[in-house]
C-alpha cells in the first residue's frame, strides 16, 4: 500500500488563512443544494413553455449539468462540507443529491477517501480514470459519441442494476431484497421526482429531461471533468502537481465545471474546506509563493489538448477499454461510485 505525499498544511497556509476558509455553515450547503434544483426545474420550464429542438438539447445539456453538480455536491457531503453536524450533511447529501442521481453518500465516501490517501499511486482507486491518458484525438471522439449517444450511461446503469439484484443463482426474494437494500432509495426518490412532475402536468419531463441527461451529457461532462482533475499531470509524487486546478470561464462553469469542481488541487490539499471557499485558498496559496509549483491549466480546452495529444498513428480501437478493465480489476474499486470518480 503506498500512500500519497501530503503537504502540512502549515507549509501551504497560516493559521489565520486556514481559519477564514474552514467555516462550513448549513445554510451555505442548503443553498447550493437549492441553486441545483432550482436551475433543473427552470430548465424543465423553458420545454415545457417553449418546446422545440433547440429548447430540448439547451434542457439536456442544462440538467445534464446539474446533475453532475449534485454529484459534486454529493462528493462535498462525502467530506462533511454540507454542514458542520455529521447527520444533516448526511441527509442533505443523500436525500438531495446522491438518491436522485442513483448514488450513495457512505458507500461512495469509504471508496474516495482511499483516493484522497493514494492519489495516483499505484493503488490509487481512481488510476482507472487517468493512466489510460494522453490518447488519441480519436480515441477520445469515439468516447465522446459513446458518452453523448447514451451507450457508456446505458452499460453503467444497467451493471449497477445487475450488481444490485446480487447472486443471479439466489431466489428472487433474496435477490429483491437485495435490490431494496443496494438501490432502494434512489428509486424511492427517483419515483417521488416522477409523481411531482406528473403532478405539474409534465410526466414526459421525468424520462426525457432526467433519465436522458443522466445517461448523455451527464456522461460526457463527467469524463471532461475526470480528465481534467489527474489526467497528464506532471509528476504523480507531488501533491502540487499530481491534481490540477483548471481556470474555467462563466460558460465552463456552467456546463462542465459547477461549484468550483475545477479547483481540484486545492481540494486535494485542504479536502475538509467547503467547495466555495476553494477559489479564495488559490489566491492564497499564490500569495504564499507557491504559484509556480502548482499544476495550474488556464482552461479545459487547453487540458483536453494535452490528453488527446498522442498520434493518430498510434490510435488502436478498443487497447484502452481492455486496459482499463486490467486496472479496474486491479484496484478492486466499488463499481457502482467509481464511475463518478469526484
Amino acid at each position: 500500500m503506498t500512500f500519497a505525499a501530503r503537504l502540512p498544511v502549515d507549509q501551504v497556509l497560516t493559521k489565520e488563512q486556514l481559519a477564514s476558509v474552514r467555516d462550513r455553515p448549513t445554510w451555505r450547503g442548503v443553498w447550493m443544494i437549492a441553486h441545483a434544483w432550482v436551475v433543473i426545474a427552470a430548465a424543465i420550464a423553458l420545454v415545457a413553455i417553449f418546446p422545440n429542438p433547440l429548447t430540448f438539447v439547451l434542457a439536456v445539456m442544462i440538467i445534464g449539468s446539474r446533475q453532475l453538480g449534485l454529484g459534486i455536491l454529493m462528493h462535498e457531503g462525502a467530506h462533511g462540507c454540507l454542514s458542520p453536524d455529521h447527520d444533516t450533511n448526511d441527509r442533505l447529501s443523500q436525500w438531495l443529491c446522491a438518491y436522485p442521481i442513483f448514488a450513495e453518500t457512505r458507500a461512495y465516501r469509504r471508496y474516495h477517501l482511499k483516493h484522497h490517501k493514494r492519489t495516483q499511486q499505484a493503488d490509487d482507486p481512481d488510476l482507472v480514470l487517468s493512466a489510460p491518458f494522453p490518447i488519441t484525438a480519436k480515441s477520445y471522439r469515439r468516447k465522446f459519441l459513446r458518452d453523448l449517444f447514451g451507450q457508456t450511461g446505458y452499460s453503467q446503469r444497467k451493471a449497477q442494476v445487475l450488481n444490485a439484484l446480487g447472486d443471479p443463482a439466489a431466489p428472487w426474494s433474496e435477490r429483491l431484497a437485495t435490490f431494496r437494500e443496494r438501490l432502494g432509495k434512489q428509486v424511492l426518490v427517483n419515483a417521488a421526482l416522477f409523481a411531482l412532475l406528473a403532478a405539474c402536468g409534465v410526466w414526459w419531463a421525468y424520462p426525457l429531461l432526467w433519465l436522458l441527461p443522466l445517461v448523455t451529457w451527464y456522461m460526457v461532462v463527467t469524463r471532461v471533468r475526470n480528465i481534467a482533475e489527474h489526467a497528464v499531470v506532471p509528476d504523480h509524487d507531488d501533491p502540487l502537481r499530481n491534481t490540477r486546478t483548471t481556470k474555467a470561464n462563466w460558460l465552463e462553469r456552467a456546463f462542465v465545471a459547477p461549484y468550483f469542481v475545477n479547483y481540484h488541487l486545492e481540494h486535494h490539499l485542504l479536502y475538509y474546506v467547503p467547495c466555495y471557499n476553494l477559489p479564495a485558498v488559490h489566491a492564497m496559496l499564490e500569495a504564499n509563493g507557491l504559484k509556480a509549483r502548482m499544476e495550474v491549466q488556464p482552461d479545459y480546452r487547453a487540458v483536453m489538448r494535452m490528453a488527446t495529444a498522442k498520434p493518430a498513428s498510434e490510435d488502436r480501437p478498443g487497447a484502452l477499454v481492455n486496459n482499463a478493465r486490467r486496472l479496474r480489476a486491479g484496484a478492486r474499486v466499488d463499481s457502482d461510485n467509481a464511475a463518478a470518480g469526484f
